[in-house]
């Protein structure tokens, strides 16, 4: 079966609601696609359908959905049912539909739980967004130092439903500071009366519950982790995070610098979901920055206005130059903050890298000088070829070090360098690009 095939089969489960039917088909289907078939159904109906399902696969299609999506299914949801469905759910995304609800959801929900997983959904969504606090889940498997291997695994077959991952545990003490870490398959291939202590590994990588998730992600990465623990400033264990739940969160940082990157404010939602009011919102406000920037660029050639009307031939390199330090401006940027994202390249690095990116950028200058000065020969003569030519390796050169240094002075600010984009550089390096090119205009042609 199909997902068409699927949707038309729940659109049927409206009318005639049938829970054997469905979670008969649902046995060879994976529970996302189940999710992914309710996309077009109203809150109430993808309520009613979700309720058809047992409530383990219930919490797993719910997982399956965006945040926004749940929180909007969430309120077609019995006080009852959205209890149930929360004790059913992994601490983390608990928590962020959580942090969705309306306070009056959250004292309706809250009541329905246990008071440990009251406790647990509190200190999870009370971490701010963007952190790892924020990131992690509770639903981890820990051993004592001084347990035989044989101990730890009968442990381990208890605890194992109710974890989100058991591939790799960590050791405690009765404080709760992180001691080491062992693996599942560490565990299996030592011997039954083999201690903790003397499997565990005390190197262990770990992560602040404050910092920040792109440097979670960046060292999950790096080391190749499957999972990497989360310390308080006591040292103390509060949680972990797992690979899946860093790459959804890799996945939301790439978009939110996509998005930037085009100059519109984070859109926090599905584009295909969100409003048409707060997706004008979202534009309209760097819309009008740029706008208000492209005025230094009618100005400057409002300044120049004598020297265009004496010498018209200028105005039709005008677009070409402040096109091709746009350009290299925008390169410039792009490879820069993707550089910056991904922790090739700090702060530190700025005076090393500034002496490459000028030769670089003095390189592209002169080979587009080359490139147009046999047109402005033709256009204008040889005096505007050399205007033309050395305009050109200005205009480039003075693109590719904006682009290259704006990241650098977002990320001094403590601002996202990827709020560097293509259209906030373009419009930078026009005005410039325009003032450069007039001006050797009214240099070098005496006019």
């Amino acid at each position: 079966m199909d997902n068409k095939a699927l949707r038309e089969l729940l659109e049927q489960m409206l009318e005639s609601p049938d829970k054997h039917q469905l979670r008969a088909v649902m046995e060879n289907r994976h529970i996302a696609d189940f999710a992914d078939a309710l996309d077009g159904f109203s809150a109430p109906q993808a309520a009613r359908l979700l309720d058809l399902l047992t409530l383990h696969d219930h919490a797993e299609a719910f997982s399956f959905l965006t945040e926004e999506r749940q929180a909007e299914i969430a309120t077609a949801m019995s006080r009852n049912d959205l209890a149930a469905l929360f004790s059913q759910m992994e601490s983390d995304e608990r928590a962020d539909l959580y942090n969705k609800l309306t306070d009056e959801q959250r004292q309706a929900v809250l009541p329905g739980l246990a008071q440990a997983e009251r406790d647990d959904v509190r200190r999870l969504a009370s971490y701010p967004e963007q952190t790892a606090g924020a990131l992690m889940t509770s639903d981890y498997a820990t051993l004592k130092a001084h347990w035989t291997v044989h101990k730890a695994l009968l442990r381990l077959r208890l605890e194992a439903p109710d974890k989100e991952t058991i591939y790799q545990m960590y050791v405690i003490d009765k404080f709760r500071t992180l001691l080491g870490t062992l693996s599942l398959k560490q565990l299996i291939l030592a011997s039954p009366d083999t201690k903790i202590a003397d499997l565990m590994l005390t190197d262990v990588v770990s992560v602040n519950v404050a910092d920040d998730q792109e440097d979670v992600i960046e060292t999950i990465r790096h080391y190749d982790l499957l999972a990497i623990p989360v310390l308080d400033d006591e040292q103390q264990l509060v949680g972990i995070i797992t690979y899946d739940d860093a790459m959804d969160a890799a996945v939301e940082e790439a978009t939110e610098d996509a998005q930037k990157s085009g100059s519109v404010a984070t859109l926090n939602s599905s584009f295909k979901d969100i409003s048409l009011g707060r997706l004008y919102s979202k534009r309209i406000g760097w819309l009008l920055l740029l706008v208000f920037g492209a005025l230094f660029s009618g100005a400057g050639i409002a300044y120049f206005e004598d020297i265009i009307a004496r010498n018209v031939a200028l105005v039709f390199f005008l677009p070409l130059l402040v096109g091709s330090g746009g350009n290299a401006g925008s390169q410039a940027s792009a490879l820069m903050v993707r550089a910056m994202a991904t922790g090739e390249v700090q702060m530190k690095d700025w005076f090393s890298l500034l002496g490459r990116e000028v030769m670089v950028a003095a390189a592209l200058g002169f080979t587009l000088a080359l490139a147009v000065s046999g047109l402005g020969w033709m256009r204008g003569g040889p005096d505007v070829a050399i205007v033309v030519a050395s305009a050109m390796v200005c205009v480039v050169l003075a693109g590719s070090l904006i682009g290259f240094g704006l990241p650098f002075i977002l990320s001094r600010f403590n601002m996202d360098p990827a709020a560097a984009s293509g259209p906030l550089v373009t419009t930078i390096v026009d005005a410039t690009g325009v003032l450069i090119y007039l001006g050797f205009a009214s240099v070098m042609l005496g006019l």
